[in-house]
């Protein structure tokens, strides 16, 4: 493990979360799990430290609680033997687990989070990342959002949650990138730190 390497943290990229009709019928951004694979791959080749975040649900006919098969990980981002997995039964991947002490133990302070849903665990993730001062990026492209029914039952399209709900992190919990530009990023910081 490289010393000062960012992080890279796989929310919830979870068999069950295909089932749309659990999570409201409409997802945006097919190529999400496509773009977690290439950061996935590029972290691997470059020893970097990466945690899967499993979400065990409690909720009753949930497709994501334990021992289902929508529990599973998808098979783009299967850890393999040896990588970090960590359990959640709620949304941020900080409460009830070891994820923060495992990021301080490595001396790690800069984080990259991507995953299912924008709106859900991957927001509620980066802002407790944020105010635990880690400096955070989310992959706009490598994160995916449900459509979402508002209190007086307007329907808003998952492209709109997932835009918006980005908007509300970005430049405040967080920096939102392509997946290529934090590629580019996190070679250009790891770069500096060995000269």
């Amino acid at each position: 493990m490289k010393k000062d390497a960012p992080a890279l943290i796989l929310v919830d990229i979870q068999k069950g979360l295909a089932e749309l009709e659990f999570y409201g019928g409409e997802r945006n951004n097919p190529d999400a799990e496509t773009n977690a694979r290439i950061l996935l791959e590029h972290w691997r080749e470059k020893e970097w430290p990466l945690f899967h975040i499993r979400h065990c649900s409690v909720t009753p006919g949930s497709p994501l609680t334990e021992g289902l098969p929508g529990n599973e990980f998808k098979d783009e981002v299967k850890p393999l033997p040896g990588e970090t997995v960590i359990k959640k039964s709620v949304n941020s991947a900080f409460i009830g687990t070891y994820l923060k002490d495992l990021l301080d133990a490595q001396e790690i302070h800069t984080v990259v989070i991507v995953g299912l849903t924008t709106q859900h665990c991957v927001s509620t993730t980066v802002r407790m990342a944020g105010n635990f001062g880690y400096e955070t990026f989310v992959a706009s492209d490598a994160t995916a959002a449900f459509r979402a029914k508002g209190p007086n039952g307007e329907v808003y399209p998952a492209e709109l949650v997932h835009q918006l709900t980005l908007a509300t992190i970005n430049g405040e919990f967080a920096t939102v990138l392509t997946t290529q530009e934090i590629l580019e990023e996190m070679e250009i910081r790891t770069a500096a730190t060995v000269q």
